[in-house]
């Protein structure tokens, strides 16, 4: 195989060979240990060398031919241990390629029943209706573009993995037979141990490079090469930790500062490039290594942490005190690590010291944070379009945002002691006079609030923001409860940041994290809302949501209120609650099983819901484009289209993996949707548990009008794509037409019920 293994020549790997190999080796083996050891009281070795040792050697023969004899007779164990390491390398490589191309072979069966083929490439490509290997008969569905791009990632995956035990295996076998005459290398005992000792290796050859000297001026070829490196061995904990140790804290830090940011200036074209790729590869290779449990390690990431407040100048002095950095404007160890940490997931301890460690740095700093921060060295690639200060703040946050623990720790966590002390939700998203002044471009737009709000998805909804395939956490234990309760205590103190659209303007860039914050906790703002008037128990709002079972929350029907309004203002955040809402709807009906009224009644809630979300964005848009008519329509028609988001996304969904469906968001990120239905039986389960992916597509409403012109054609639209489930279901259930009447103006009424709800002249109160 080589370099890159393809799907064709995977799934076609003679297997059967390597099996045989294996067996072979197996045979070598027994017959080696026994001519080393006379397992079975034959002529061996051990023997051998006892009686060389026993013998009354004279003159020369006592030196030279006794040491000849015995080092033959170890030459039998030695062999033996090679033929063992031969074997366990094999036997690994044999299963785990097995276990691949089954993966493989599977994965291309399943998407060719959902009109997709795997090439011999690896390539995975559309297959058209016609095509008799997937013809049933039925209308096409036809994958879309993010289908399509699962799809590959799985496959790349595969492959990927398959490479990499290819790729380790062939290294070891070569270290083993590199002196075909000596056996005392007995090398790696199977493939995990050869992967660890490789990386090892590796790392040990980088950090005397990077000690040597020279890094600034490390040509293109070489930094392509240490790339390659860092490719294949950024989650080897063999490679992460003897690199990280090998170089030191300061070293690790130096490195990078002496890499990103020569002395003749930032890197461009395809240096810049290549050093993006470098630096996503050193944060995944550092978060690695945060996970080693080892005193080298341990001392690693106190000695980092301890850095943080060093400026580090380039040519060779080493760190300085930060209170010249204040005036040399050197980037901070802060600063440097900071733009180190936007990928991977770190331990979460590491992360909670490093936090607290840079926090207390910036409040008892004396400056403000754009004026402490003030170094612009280009530490981040691709570079941002105007130079920036280097705010390590958006650095942490990004790893906050993959790391749900550690997120969630961190916002419950506080500074500061007595008086001073102030809780780290405050200091960043409240607007007292000891809170944060965030930095801001020179064109006058912050930084990193888009990070902040990576880090509260994260915290609030327990997988990394930017995770493809999402798992809403179990609550299964005590302590899996005690966590959901610390993310719902936290959605609170979000949702109280944020009563309005203007409070999610002031901090641009979080909307659109907001929006999935809302998503992903549906099912409790549903549940709040259905509490008019404090009525809610007895509807048995409880028994009707499950509560207790999913662990829903009254999170105040007035601050509810006030939160939706304020995010479902925004285009994207729009976006993901209506299509959330209708997935969520769907199988709040199907929980209900054959009780037609408690269906109807969970549809009904769903429309309402749906009002709230496009009267908030219809206010918002007539306001936004009050003048400008053209530009009003075209956000209008954006609105109005919510569901080839909802639809079209769904197409990929998966149904069932917990108790949520995934519906993708921006990039390569995904929603988890909590979803109400369990088991409950009846012709709505069968509506949500056999084709719900399938009856979304099937009956997403139509939009035929040319262009939306008015806010009161947005919500027409709406009400269409709101009423589809409860329409569906009365299709099915053949309800008579004098009820589907007397349904309609009810669904007339709490539709517009919700639009008066997000009404901005009406004040809630929690």
């Amino acid at each position: 195989m080589g370099d890159k293994l393809t799907a064709g020549e995977l799934s076609n790997l003679r297997l059967g060979t390597l099996k045989a190999a294996v067996d072979d080796w197996k045979t070598m083996l027994h017959r080696l240990q026994l001519l080393a050891d006379g397992g079975e009281g034959g002529v061996n070795a051990t023997d051998l060398a006892a009686r060389a040792e026993a013998a009354d050697w004279k003159g020369v023969n006592a030196t030279v031919s006794r040491a000849f004899v015995t080092r033959t007779a170890d030459q039998f164990g030695d062999a033996a241990a090679q033929a063992k390491s031969v074997l366990g390398i094999l036997r690994d490589v044999h299963a785990r390629l097995g276990k691949h191309q089954t993966e493989l072979r599977d994965l291309t069966e399943e998407l060719l029943q959902r009109k997709m083929m795997v090439e011999p490439s690896g390539t995975v490509s559309y297959v058209g209706p016609s095509s008799p290997v997937v013809d049933t008969g039925e209308p096409p569905q036809v994958p879309n573009s993010e289908d399509i791009a699962l799809a590959q990632q799985r496959v790349d995956h595969i492959l990927h993995s398959a490479a990499e035990v290819d790729r380790i295996a062939a290294r070891a076998l070569r270290a083993l037979t590199a002196a075909p005459y000596d056996f005392t290398d007995g090398g790696a005992k199977n493939l995990a141990e050869a992967d660890r000792q490789q990386g090892a290796a590796d790392a040990a050859k980088w950090v005397k490079e990077i000690k040597a000297g020279g890094v600034e001026s490390w040509s293109e070829e070489k930094i392509a090469r240490f790339n390659a490196m860092l490719e294949y061995q950024r989650d080897n904990p063999g490679f992460t930790e003897h690199f990280a140790t090998g170089l030191g804290a300061e070293g690790t830090l130096q490195f990078w500062r002496e890499l990103a940011a020569p002395s003749t200036g930032s890197r461009d074209g395809e240096s810049a490039k290549l050093l993006a790729q470098v630096q996503e590869n050193l944060s995944l290779s550092l978060a690695s290594a945060t996970h080693v449990d080892s005193p080298a390690m341990d001392a690693w990431k106190k000695d980092l942490i301890a850095a943080g407040g060093k400026s580090f100048p380039l040519g060779g002095t080493g760190p300085v005190p930060l209170e010249t950095a204040l005036t040399a404007t050197n980037p901070t160890g802060f600063q440097i690590m900071s733009s180190l940490m936007h990928e991977g997931r770190f331990e979460s301890k590491f992360l909670r010291d490093y936090g607290t460690a840079l926090i207390t740095s910036e409040r008892e700093g004396g400056l403000d944070p754009d004026q402490r921060w003030i170094d612009t060295a280009s530490l981040d690639y691709p570079e941002p379009k105007a130079p920036r200060p280097n705010d390590p703040l958006v650095g942490y946050l990004e790893a906050l945002g993959h790391n749900p623990e550690a997120s969630l720790g961190f916002f419950q966590g506080s500074t500061g002691k007595g008086d001073d002390k102030l809780d780290n939700f405050e200091y960043l998203m409240g607007d007292g006079t000891d809170s944060r002044e965030w930095i801001k471009t020179f064109d006058r737009k912050h930084i990193g609030y888009d990070s902040l709000g990576h880090a509260l998805e994260s915290a609030t909804l327990g997988y990394g923001y930017d995770e493809s395939e999402p798992r809403i956490p179990p609550l299964d234990t005590a302590a899996q409860r005690e966590a959901r309760e610390g993310r719902l205590n936290l959605l609170q103190q979000v949702m109280a940041t944020y009563p309005s659209a203007d409070a999610v303007e002031k901090h641009d860039g979080i909307a659109d994290s907001l929006g999935r914050i809302a998503a992903g906790h549906i099912d409790s703002l549903n549940y709040s809302m259905a509490n008019f008037g404090g009525a809610g128990d007895f509807a048995d709002r409880d028994g009707f949501f499950r509560a207790e079972q999913n662990g829903l929350r009254d999170l105040g029907e007035g601050y509810a209120t006030n939160f939706l309004r304020a995010v479902a203002a925004d285009e994207d955040a729009h976006g993901s609650l209506a299509a959330t809402q209708q997935i969520y709807g769907v199988s709040l009906m199907a929980s209900q099983g054959d009780n037609h009224t408690a269906v109807v009644n969970a549809g009904m809630h769903s429309v309402m819901m749906h009002g709230m979300f496009d009267g908030a964005r219809a206010e918002a848009i007539a306001g936004d484009f009050a003048d400008e008519e053209e530009k009003r329509a075209m956000a209008l028609e954006k609105q109005a289209n919510w569901r080839e988001f909802g639809v079209g996304a769904l197409v990929g969904a998966t149904v069932g993996v917990g108790s949520a469906v995934m519906v993708p968001a921006a990039g390569a990120a995904a929603i988890a949707v909590p979803i109400a239905y369990e088991t409950a039986g009846g012709a709505a389960e069968t509506m949500m548990s056999n084709h719900t992916v399938d009856w979304l597509k099937e009956n997403e409403f139509k939009n035929d009008v040319e262009a939306i012109a008015s806010v009161q054609d947005a919500l027409l639209a709406g009400q269409n794509s709101a009423m589809i489930p409860l329409k569906n279901y009365m299709e099915e259930q053949r309800v008579p037409e004098d009820d589907v009447a007397t349904l309609l103006r009810e669904a007339r009424g709490v539709y517009n019920d919700g639009v008066q709800a997000t009404d901005m002249t009406i004040v809630k109160v929690g």
